[in-house]
This record gives structure tokens, C-alpha cells and sequence, in this order.
């Protein structure tokens, strides 16, 4: 086990380069000047000629790519061009942020999608099976940017139930963080939980269908029994590969999410150094953020490698 994960982190160096390469070339395409953004639109050339030349944006392309990744070797990210503190910094300050939110949504997408592709798959065929699956199409037809607007116009504007936005940390009003987080949380979960209660739902029929099951209902085993310890376990197994790409599916979908809802979280954060030409930030927010999603992939594998023996053995 410990092998797998030294070669899966060896193997995620390569991609965290092309990334950071990527992301440097993209941001370095789209017009605008964040010379010109800093200095405001009263400044003289001369004063954007001097920004410009402070933050090393008059050195050629491969210069800024050199200085970056030579300071990336030593752990410095550099510091946002707008906030003015290490990118570091300021993206652990607003990542608690995303993945409380994060977590949130993924707590309702397992409840409801694992209850609703089991309910699905036990009473297939039926009027509850159609139901299950029309209220999963609904769900991932819904773009989430739509329903948080519909949200927002029903729940907080309509009826006053919930506030249009904002964010209060969980550390400092428990109560006070999940009235905040519950629509966006809700909007994020939506599409992905039709999209697990779909897989949940075939996986389960797959399995219902193997031999160890109908063996199990035959020794006369209560139907609990036989779907939770023997039909649910092993669907568990290819459902666990799809919950880590719904988690990597959460993280980056805050980024509309959070800038819909006005939540102060890395999502947010990158959207602003996008529109205001943040080098340092969106290549340095870009970078944490894959990494956490490269991480978030290996606790996949290892949850894998523990619900199958089989893959310890292989990658022994």
C-alpha cells in the first residue's frame, strides 16, 4: 500500500508542471493589463511603465515563467498583485471555506443519492424506480448556477426564509454557518446526487443480479441482510471511484457557486484574480488547488484499495 501511494504521488509531480504551464500561458492570453488595473484609470503611462516594471511583467514570457518556477522550488507562490500578501496565504485563509462548503454539499449528495439509487434498484420497474429517476434527470438537466438563482428568488427574496448570501464561519456561529451554506450547498449537491443515484442505482441492479446474492436470499437471510452486508458492500466498491470525482466535481464547482452567493472561498477568490489579471494568484490558487485534487484522488484509491483486497495484492 505505502508503494502505490509513493509512485501515485511521484506521478502527480508531471502533472502539477504541465498545469502550472498551462495556467501560466492561458493567463498570460487573455487581454488586459494588471499594471493598468492596480494603477487605476487616471494613471499616466509612465506610473503603469513603472508598476509594470516593479512586478516584472516587461520581462519576456520565458523570464516570468523561469523566476516562477525557481521560486516555486523554494515554496514561494508570490504574492497577489491586488491583495498584496503571499498567495499562500491568502488561499489557506478562503480554502476552510470551500471545503466546509464542499463537504456540506457532499454529505447531501451521499445521503440522498445513495437512498435514492438503492430505493430505485429494489423497486425497479416500479412507480418509485420512474419517480427515482425522473428527480435524477431533473437533477443534473438543472445547471447549478440556475437553481441558486431560483433559490434565491423563492427562499430569500419570496418567502425571507434563508439570506440572499454571504458566509459565517462554523468556528464562530455553528447555526448561523449552516443557514448560510444550506442553498449553496444544495445547488452544488443536486446535479451530482441525480448523477449518483443513476450509477447507484445499475450498480445495485448488477449486483442483485450475481450469483453470491441469489446463494444469500436462498439460505433464507433477511432482505436487510442481503442488501446492506452482501448486495451494498459490493456495489460500494465502483461507487467509490465515482464520489472521488464527485468531490473533485464540488471543489471546482464553487468557483460559480461561491461568486453567486457572495461566499468568501477560494472559489471567489479565483474568479476575482481572473478578472483583474492576479498572475501570482490565479497561478498559485490554480496550482493548490490541483494538488488538493491530486490528494484528494490518492484517499480515493487508498478507500478502493480497503473495500477491495484485491487491488492491494496488485499494487503490492
Amino acid at each position: 500500500m505505502g508503494g502505490v501511494i509513493l509512485r501515485r504521488l511521484a506521478s502527480a509531480l508531471p502533472i502539477l508542471l504541465i498545469v502550472s504551464l498551462i495556467t501560466f500561458a492561458m493567463i498570460h492570453l487573455i487581454p488586459g493589463d494588471p499594471a493598468t488595473a492596480i494603477a487605476g484609470m487616471s494613471a499616466t503611462a509612465e506610473q503603469v511603465a513603472n508598476i509594470r516594471h516593479d512586478l516584472g511583467l516587461d520581462q519576456p514570457l520565458l523570464s516570468q515563467l523561469w523566476y516562477w518556477y525557481a521560486n516555486l522550488l523554494h515554496g514561494d507562490l508570490g504574492r497577489s498583485l491586488l491583495l498584496g500578501q503571499p498567495v499562500i496565504q491568502a488561499t489557506m485563509l478562503r480554502l476552510p471555506i470551500t471545503l466546509a462548503l464542499s463537504a456540506y454539499a457532499l454529505v447531501l449528495t451521499l445521503v440522498f443519492g445513495l437512498l435514492t439509487g438503492i430505493v430505485a434498484a429494489l423497486r425497479q420497474n416500479t412507480w418509485v424506480d420512474q419517480l427515482a429517476m425522473v428527480l435524477a434527470m431533473l437533477g443534473i438537466s438543472v445547471p447549478n448556477f440556475y437553481l441558486g438563482l431560483l433559490m434565491i428568488i423563492l427562499f430569500a427574496v419570496d418567502l425571507g426564509w434563508l439570506p440572499t448570501g454571504g458566509y459565517i464561519a462554523f468556528s464562530h456561529d455553528p447555526l448561523g454557518w449552516l443557514v448560510t451554506s444550506t442553498m449553496p450547498a444544495i445547488s452544488l449537491a443536486l446535479l451530482l446526487t441525480g448523477l449518483l443515484a443513476r450509477i447507484t442505482r445499475s450498480t445495485m441492479l448488477e449486483v442483485l443480479r450475481q450469483d453470491y446474492v441469489r446463494t444469500a436470499r436462498a439460505k433464507g437471510l433477511p432482505n436487510r441482510q442481503v442488501v446492506l452486508k452482501h448486495a451494498l458492500a459490493n456495489a460500494l466498491i465502483p461507487i467509490t471511484t465515482v464520489v472521488g470525482i464527485i468531490v473533485s466535481l464540488l471543489i471546482s464547482g464553487s468557483v460559480v457557486t461561491e461568486t453567486l452567493f457572495s461566499i468568501p472561498g477560494i472559489g471567489q477568490l479565483l474568479t476575482q484574480a481572473v478578472l483583474n489579471r492576479d498572475y501570482p494568484m490565479v497561478q498559485g490558487g490554480l496550482l493548490i488547488t490541483t494538488a488538493l485534487l491530486v490528494l484528494i484522488n490518492i484517499g480515493v484509491d487508498i478507500c478502493y484499495a480497503l473495500l477491495d483486497p484485491r487491488v492491494r495484492y496488485e499494487g503490492a
